[in-house]
């Protein structure tokens, strides 16, 4: 069964850090962009990052760029998206999926989870 599991979110202070994970099951993770999502109530869906299958292309936004890191660890069949400086305004569900256009009907996607920065 082709599945995507994010996890490592969480409630964290402003300032502070959070790494997510994308681990994947049934399928090898090498071969895909590996594309992460967020949405906030009342948000529309947010792209934060992006990361080619060879590791040579890679995305931010603005809005994150410079506090948001993605890698993969091929090894494990994992991507990573580790978070620093976090606000307030990240707070959101993060998602990873197997596109980074998010218009893809045949891309797998994860459950999501819940990340909260708040003092």
């Amino acid at each position: 069964q082709v599945q995507l599991v994010e996890s490592g979110g969480g409630l964290v202070q402003p300032g502070g850090s959070l790494r997510l994970s994308c681990a994947a099951s049934g399928f090898t993770l090498d071969y895909y962009a590996i594309g992460w999502f967020r949405r906030a109530p009342g948000k529309e869906r947010e792209k934060v990052s992006c990361i080619s299958s060879d590791n040579v292309t890679i995305m931010y936004p603005d809005s994150v760029k410079g506090r948001f890191t993605v890698s993969r660890d091929n090894a494990k069949n994992t991507v990573y998206l580790q978070m620093n400086s976090l606000k307030p305004e990240d707070t959101a569900i993060y998602y990873c999926g197997t596109d980074c256009t998010g218009e893809d009907p045949f891309a797998s996607w994860g459950q999501g989870t819940q990340v909260t920065v708040s003092s």
